[in-house]
């Protein structure tokens, strides 16, 4: 039997990863989410919610929100974390065993389909090349990186950089990946790079 094909999809913080596997989505392949399993394990009264709570109190709680059921506050966690390499040290060695774990659970599940898409900001950083057979990476450049992370989270230069920072540079991932995809250009124009690459190799 064939081996399943597991695409790891990578990129920086902002470099268009997000639009690349909505668009892997459009053509009917599952796509399984790390931000999606990470969002997910931060709902109300999960045990990543607890811990997190546990360890910031009301500072990253929603104010004005339902007192039986609060909600984290996403944004004031992040930048508490993206400010101390410490506590983002803290969240990633409680979040990624979470996410691995959902990982391995998907996989399961999609384990009869010919191509996954595994999206995973922290692919190389968390260690997961073994998950994927093939690794692409999206790439742009620093300053496009940026300024689209300033505009699209309203983030200052200061706090843009943090989070860029807090990630492997773009050129180290290129080094190491099996396909770049450039996303340097005009909006979309990755699309046929993207369409070539899921054409089966001979």
């Amino acid at each position: 039997m064939p081996r399943q094909r597991r695409i790891g999809l990578t990129g920086g913080i902002a470099s268009g990863k997000s639009s690349v596997g909505r668009w892997l989505a459009q053509q009917q392949l599952p796509v399984l989410d790390a931000d999606q399993y990470a969002h997910d394990a931060l709902a109300t009264g999960e045990s990543a919610w607890r811990a997190v709570v546990d360890r910031y109190g009301s500072a990253v709680l929603r104010k004005g929100c339902d007192p039986t059921q609060p909600e984290l506050n996403r944004s004031a966690l992040g930048s508490i974390v993206f400010g101390n390499t410490h506590e983002r040290e803290w969240l990633e060695q409680l979040m990624h065993p979470l996410i691995c774990d959902r990982f391995q659970f998907e996989l399961r599940r999609f384990n009869s389909q010919p191509i996954l898409v595994l999206m995973i900001p922290l692919l190389y950083e968390a260690a997961l090349e073994d998950l994927c057979t093939e690794v692409w990476v999206v790439h742009c450049s620093e300053e496009q990186q940026l300024q689209r992370l300033m505009t699209r989270n309203h983030l200052s230069s200061q706090a843009a950089n943090q989070r860029i920072q807090a990630q492997w540079p773009l050129t180290r991932k290129c080094k190491k990946a099996d396909q770049v995809i450039d996303n340097s250009g005009a909006p979309n124009a990755w699309n046929n790079q993207v369409q070539a690459l899921l054409i089966p190799r001979p």
